[in-house]
Protein backbone atom coordinates (compact mmCIF):
# COMPACT_ATOMS: atom_id res chain seq x y z
CA UNK A 1 0.00 0.00 0.00
CA UNK A 2 1.51 3.17 -1.06
CA UNK A 3 1.18 6.03 1.74
CA UNK A 4 -0.60 9.05 0.13
CA UNK A 5 1.95 12.16 -0.44
CA UNK A 6 1.07 14.95 1.75
CA UNK A 7 3.38 18.61 0.28
CA UNK A 8 4.48 21.26 2.70
CA UNK A 9 6.39 24.87 1.92
CA UNK A 10 8.94 25.80 4.71
CA UNK A 11 9.69 29.57 4.10
CA UNK A 12 13.24 30.47 6.15
CA UNK A 13 13.92 33.82 7.12
CA UNK A 14 16.80 35.16 9.36
CA UNK A 15 14.26 36.29 12.71
CA UNK A 16 14.58 38.92 14.79
CA UNK A 17 13.16 39.63 18.10
CA UNK A 18 9.53 40.87 18.72
CA UNK A 19 10.76 42.92 21.57
CA UNK A 20 13.24 44.65 23.48
CA UNK A 21 13.75 41.68 26.43
CA UNK A 22 14.44 39.03 23.53
CA UNK A 23 17.24 41.01 22.19
CA UNK A 24 19.80 39.25 24.35
CA UNK A 25 18.97 35.60 23.80
CA UNK A 26 18.31 36.35 20.10
CA UNK A 27 22.04 38.29 19.75
CA UNK A 28 23.20 35.27 21.63
CA UNK A 29 21.68 32.75 19.37
CA UNK A 30 23.69 34.45 15.95
CA UNK A 31 27.22 34.43 18.41
CA UNK A 32 26.27 30.61 18.67
CA UNK A 33 25.25 30.50 22.31
CA UNK A 34 28.56 33.12 23.22
CA UNK A 35 26.69 36.14 25.37
CA UNK A 36 27.45 39.69 23.66
CA UNK A 37 29.93 42.13 25.58
CA UNK A 38 27.44 44.27 27.54
CA UNK A 39 28.63 47.09 24.92
CA UNK A 40 27.75 45.37 21.67
CA UNK A 41 24.14 44.57 23.40
CA UNK A 42 23.68 48.26 24.29
CA UNK A 43 24.47 48.83 20.55
CA UNK A 44 22.13 46.70 19.33
CA UNK A 45 19.18 47.24 21.94
CA UNK A 46 19.53 51.69 21.06
CA UNK A 47 19.14 50.14 17.07
CA UNK A 48 15.96 47.89 18.06
CA UNK A 49 14.82 50.99 20.07
CA UNK A 50 15.59 53.50 17.30
CA UNK A 51 13.14 51.51 14.80
CA UNK A 52 10.65 51.04 17.36
CA UNK A 53 11.91 48.16 19.94
CA UNK A 54 11.06 45.36 17.75
CA UNK A 55 11.85 43.52 14.63
CA UNK A 56 9.09 43.43 11.94
CA UNK A 57 10.74 40.52 9.78
CA UNK A 58 8.67 37.97 11.90
CA UNK A 59 5.28 39.45 11.39
CA UNK A 60 6.15 39.50 8.14
CA UNK A 61 7.59 36.40 7.16
CA UNK A 62 3.96 34.73 8.58
CA UNK A 63 1.95 36.71 6.91
CA UNK A 64 4.22 35.96 3.63
CA UNK A 65 3.48 32.70 4.21
CA UNK A 66 -0.02 32.81 4.83
CA UNK A 67 -0.64 34.72 1.60
CA UNK A 68 1.63 31.78 0.00
CA UNK A 69 -0.12 28.90 1.40
CA UNK A 70 -3.83 30.69 0.00
CA UNK A 71 -2.50 31.21 -3.22
CA UNK A 72 -1.36 27.52 -3.37
CA UNK A 73 -4.50 26.29 -2.50
CA UNK A 74 -6.72 28.27 -4.76
CA UNK A 75 -4.88 27.83 -8.18
CA UNK A 76 -6.53 25.55 -10.60
CA UNK A 77 -3.34 23.91 -12.21
CA UNK A 78 -1.64 22.82 -9.18
CA UNK A 79 0.63 19.83 -9.56
CA UNK A 80 -0.15 18.16 -6.62
CA UNK A 81 -3.22 17.42 -4.19
CA UNK A 82 -4.84 20.72 -1.97
CA UNK A 83 -4.11 21.56 0.81
CA UNK A 84 -0.35 22.19 1.11
CA UNK A 85 0.59 23.41 4.43
CA UNK A 86 2.80 26.38 3.85
CA UNK A 87 5.25 26.64 7.48
CA UNK A 88 7.81 29.29 9.18
CA UNK A 89 11.18 28.56 10.29
CA UNK A 90 13.67 30.89 11.51
CA UNK A 91 17.84 30.75 11.52
CA UNK A 92 17.71 32.98 14.72
CA UNK A 93 14.62 33.01 16.75
CA UNK A 94 11.42 31.11 17.43
CA UNK A 95 10.43 29.02 15.75
CA UNK A 96 13.66 28.00 14.71
CA UNK A 97 13.89 26.18 11.49
CA UNK A 98 14.48 22.92 13.61
CA UNK A 99 10.93 23.73 15.19
CA UNK A 100 9.45 23.76 12.19
CA UNK A 101 10.93 20.72 10.75
CA UNK A 102 9.50 18.92 13.61
CA UNK A 103 5.90 20.59 13.67
CA UNK A 104 5.80 19.17 9.76
CA UNK A 105 6.63 16.14 10.70
CA UNK A 106 4.10 15.61 13.41
CA UNK A 107 1.59 16.93 11.14
CA UNK A 108 2.36 14.41 8.58
CA UNK A 109 4.26 15.74 5.73
CA UNK A 110 5.83 13.68 3.80
CA UNK A 111 7.38 15.84 1.02
CA UNK A 112 8.44 19.72 1.10
CA UNK A 113 9.86 22.67 -0.57
CA UNK A 114 12.36 24.45 1.28
CA UNK A 115 12.58 28.47 0.40
CA UNK A 116 15.00 30.58 1.88
CA UNK A 117 13.68 34.21 1.90
CA UNK A 118 16.99 35.77 0.68
CA UNK A 119 17.31 35.09 -3.09
CA UNK A 120 21.33 35.42 -3.63
CA UNK A 121 23.08 32.27 -2.89
CA UNK A 122 26.27 31.91 -0.36
CA UNK A 123 28.12 29.56 2.05
CA UNK A 124 27.46 32.09 4.21
CA UNK A 125 24.09 32.55 4.09
CA UNK A 126 21.44 30.46 1.93
CA UNK A 127 23.74 26.98 2.25
CA UNK A 128 23.48 27.48 6.37
CA UNK A 129 19.62 27.49 6.51
CA UNK A 130 20.09 24.56 4.58
CA UNK A 131 22.66 22.78 6.41
CA UNK A 132 20.27 23.96 9.85
CA UNK A 133 17.36 22.00 7.82
CA UNK A 134 19.44 19.07 7.05
CA UNK A 135 20.37 18.58 10.56
CA UNK A 136 17.53 19.16 12.08
CA UNK A 137 16.05 16.13 9.23
CA UNK A 138 18.97 13.72 9.98
CA UNK A 139 18.38 13.75 14.19
CA UNK A 140 14.55 13.29 13.12
CA UNK A 141 15.42 10.52 11.19
CA UNK A 142 14.69 12.50 7.49
CA UNK A 143 10.77 11.47 7.72
CA UNK A 144 10.39 14.27 5.15
CA UNK A 145 11.95 13.73 1.02
CA UNK A 146 13.17 18.12 0.84
CA UNK A 147 13.53 20.07 -2.32
CA UNK A 148 15.63 23.28 -1.20
CA UNK A 149 15.63 26.20 -3.26
CA UNK A 150 19.27 27.43 -3.05
CA UNK A 151 19.07 30.62 -5.68
CA UNK A 152 16.09 32.85 -7.26
CA UNK A 153 18.25 35.89 -8.11
CA UNK A 154 16.86 36.38 -11.40
CA UNK A 155 12.99 34.59 -11.23
CA UNK A 156 11.07 36.81 -13.66
CA UNK A 157 8.05 38.18 -10.65
CA UNK A 158 11.04 39.01 -8.16
CA UNK A 159 12.87 41.04 -10.91
CA UNK A 160 9.25 42.40 -11.98
CA UNK A 161 8.56 43.37 -8.45
CA UNK A 162 11.52 45.17 -7.73
CA UNK A 163 11.16 47.25 -10.75
CA UNK A 164 7.74 48.56 -9.96
CA UNK A 165 9.21 49.62 -6.59
CA UNK A 166 11.98 51.63 -8.31
CA UNK A 167 9.72 53.08 -10.58
CA UNK A 168 7.25 54.12 -7.90
CA UNK A 169 9.84 55.14 -5.68
CA UNK A 170 11.79 57.30 -8.73
CA UNK A 171 8.26 59.21 -9.09
CA UNK A 172 8.08 60.38 -5.67
CA UNK A 173 11.38 62.57 -6.57
CA UNK A 174 10.36 65.87 -8.00
CA UNK A 175 9.48 66.36 -11.63
CA UNK A 176 13.26 68.67 -12.02
CA UNK A 177 15.24 65.96 -9.78
CA UNK A 178 14.40 62.74 -11.62
CA UNK A 179 16.65 63.17 -14.47
CA UNK A 180 19.95 63.56 -11.83
CA UNK A 181 18.49 60.76 -9.55
CA UNK A 182 21.57 58.09 -9.30
CA UNK A 183 19.82 54.33 -8.79
CA UNK A 184 22.25 53.21 -5.59
CA UNK A 185 21.35 49.32 -5.17
CA UNK A 186 22.52 47.76 -1.74
CA UNK A 187 22.44 44.44 0.12
CA UNK A 188 24.20 42.35 2.87
CA UNK A 189 27.95 42.65 3.00
CA UNK A 190 29.48 39.23 3.86
CA UNK A 191 33.17 38.46 4.80
CA UNK A 192 36.38 38.68 1.73
CA UNK A 193 37.04 35.07 2.45
CA UNK A 194 33.92 34.16 0.47
CA UNK A 195 35.49 34.95 -2.58
CA UNK A 196 38.05 32.55 -2.24
CA UNK A 197 35.47 29.44 -2.56
CA UNK A 198 34.67 31.13 -5.63
CA UNK A 199 31.30 31.70 -4.09
CA UNK A 200 28.36 33.23 -6.51
CA UNK A 201 27.01 35.99 -4.41
CA UNK A 202 28.67 39.14 -5.68
CA UNK A 203 27.85 37.61 -9.44
CA UNK A 204 24.15 36.76 -8.41
CA UNK A 205 23.75 40.02 -6.97
CA UNK A 206 24.83 41.75 -9.82
CA UNK A 207 22.61 39.75 -12.12
CA UNK A 208 19.97 40.71 -9.98
CA UNK A 209 20.81 44.92 -10.56
CA UNK A 210 20.91 44.36 -14.09
CA UNK A 211 17.59 42.88 -14.87
CA UNK A 212 15.75 44.94 -12.37
CA UNK A 213 18.12 48.29 -14.22
CA UNK A 214 17.04 47.11 -17.21
CA UNK A 215 13.41 46.78 -16.84
CA UNK A 216 13.48 50.31 -15.36
CA UNK A 217 15.49 51.42 -18.61
CA UNK A 218 18.08 52.67 -16.25
CA UNK A 219 21.82 52.34 -17.37
CA UNK A 220 23.74 54.04 -15.04
CA UNK A 221 23.78 52.47 -12.02
CA UNK A 222 25.90 51.72 -8.99
CA UNK A 223 25.83 49.14 -6.23
CA UNK A 224 27.03 48.90 -2.33
CA UNK A 225 27.26 46.56 0.53
CA UNK A 226 25.47 47.55 3.30
CA UNK A 227 25.29 45.92 7.19
CA UNK A 228 28.77 44.65 7.75
CA UNK A 229 30.20 43.08 10.54
CA UNK A 230 33.45 43.63 10.00
CA UNK A 231 36.22 45.16 8.85
CA UNK A 232 37.44 42.57 6.07
CA UNK A 233 34.02 42.50 4.82
CA UNK A 234 32.80 42.90 1.41
CA UNK A 235 32.33 46.67 -0.42
CA UNK A 236 32.22 49.49 -1.22
CA UNK A 237 30.12 50.26 1.93
CA UNK A 238 27.46 52.17 1.25
CA UNK A 239 28.37 55.08 3.01
CA UNK A 240 31.79 54.92 1.63
CA UNK A 241 30.07 55.55 -1.58
CA UNK A 242 27.34 58.20 -0.50
CA UNK A 243 31.09 60.07 0.18
CA UNK A 244 32.29 59.64 -3.33
CA UNK A 245 28.50 60.37 -4.92
CA UNK A 246 28.35 63.99 -2.90
CA UNK A 247 32.06 64.59 -4.48
CA UNK A 248 30.83 64.04 -7.66
CA UNK A 249 28.48 66.35 -7.20
CA UNK A 250 25.36 64.16 -7.14
CA UNK A 251 22.59 65.62 -5.00
CA UNK A 252 19.69 63.06 -5.24
CA UNK A 253 20.26 59.01 -4.40
CA UNK A 254 17.52 56.35 -4.83
CA UNK A 255 18.52 53.31 -2.34
CA UNK A 256 17.12 50.28 -3.83
CA UNK A 257 18.36 46.88 -1.10
CA UNK A 258 17.94 44.55 -3.77
CA UNK A 259 19.08 41.76 -0.89
CA UNK A 260 16.62 42.26 1.39
CA UNK A 261 12.66 41.18 0.79
CA UNK A 262 11.20 42.69 3.76
CA UNK A 263 11.03 45.54 6.57
CA UNK A 264 13.92 44.85 9.18
CA UNK A 265 16.48 45.90 11.54
CA UNK A 266 19.16 46.41 8.28
CA UNK A 267 16.63 48.40 6.13
CA UNK A 268 15.22 50.38 8.76
CA UNK A 269 18.14 50.82 10.70
CA UNK A 270 20.73 51.43 8.73
CA UNK A 271 19.31 52.75 5.11
CA UNK A 272 16.25 54.70 7.19
CA UNK A 273 18.30 56.21 9.85
CA UNK A 274 22.33 55.72 9.39
CA UNK A 275 22.75 56.53 5.62
CA UNK A 276 20.01 58.81 5.69
CA UNK A 277 21.85 61.02 7.94
CA UNK A 278 25.10 60.11 6.31
CA UNK A 279 22.99 61.80 2.79
CA UNK A 280 21.58 64.81 4.98
CA UNK A 281 24.90 65.77 6.48
CA UNK A 282 26.21 65.53 2.99
CA UNK A 283 23.41 67.31 1.45
CA UNK A 284 22.01 64.07 -0.35
CA UNK A 285 18.63 63.98 -1.12
CA UNK A 286 18.01 60.38 -0.28
CA UNK A 287 14.98 57.84 -0.70
CA UNK A 288 14.06 54.37 -0.28
CA UNK A 289 12.56 52.06 -1.97
CA UNK A 290 9.54 50.61 -0.39
CA UNK A 291 10.29 46.83 0.40
CA UNK A 292 8.60 43.54 -1.39
CA UNK A 293 6.91 42.57 2.06
CA UNK A 294 3.66 41.03 1.35
CA UNK A 295 3.38 42.23 -2.00
CA UNK A 296 1.23 40.20 -4.87
CA UNK A 297 4.57 40.33 -7.29
CA UNK A 298 6.80 38.62 -4.72
CA UNK A 299 4.01 36.02 -3.14
CA UNK A 300 3.54 34.92 -7.30
CA UNK A 301 6.77 34.74 -7.33
CA UNK A 302 7.07 32.35 -4.60
CA UNK A 303 4.29 30.36 -5.64
CA UNK A 304 5.50 29.99 -8.96
CA UNK A 305 8.98 28.67 -7.21
CA UNK A 306 7.19 26.60 -5.01
CA UNK A 307 4.08 25.05 -7.37
CA UNK A 308 7.60 24.34 -10.11
CA UNK A 309 10.05 22.69 -7.40
CA UNK A 310 6.87 20.11 -6.44
CA UNK A 311 7.15 19.07 -9.87
CA UNK A 312 10.76 19.04 -9.96
CA UNK A 313 11.26 21.70 -12.22
CA UNK A 314 13.62 24.47 -12.19
CA UNK A 315 12.60 27.32 -13.93
CA UNK A 316 13.62 30.89 -12.80
CA UNK A 317 15.49 29.17 -9.57
CA UNK A 318 18.15 26.65 -8.82
CA UNK A 319 17.83 23.85 -6.89
CA UNK A 320 20.55 22.80 -4.11
CA UNK A 321 22.04 19.54 -6.03
CA UNK A 322 22.09 17.65 -2.38
CA UNK A 323 18.66 17.43 -1.08
CA UNK A 324 17.10 15.19 2.24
Amino acid sequence: MTMERRWGILLMAYGGPNSLDEVEPYYTHILRGRKPTAEMLHELMERYRAIGGKSPINDITFAQAQLLQEQLNTRPSSPVPHPVSVYVGMKHWHPYIAEAIERMASDGVTDAVGIILAPHYSRRSVAEYIGYATEALERLGNPIRFRFVESWATHPLLVRCFAEKVRQAWAQFDGSERNEVQLLFTAHSLPQRILEWDDPYPDELRQTCEAVAQMVGVSDWLFAYQSASGTDWLGPDILEVLDELAGQGHRYVLVAPVGFLCDHLEVLYDIDIEAQEKAQELGIKLRRIEMPNTDPLLISALADIAQKAMSGVEDGFRLARKAA
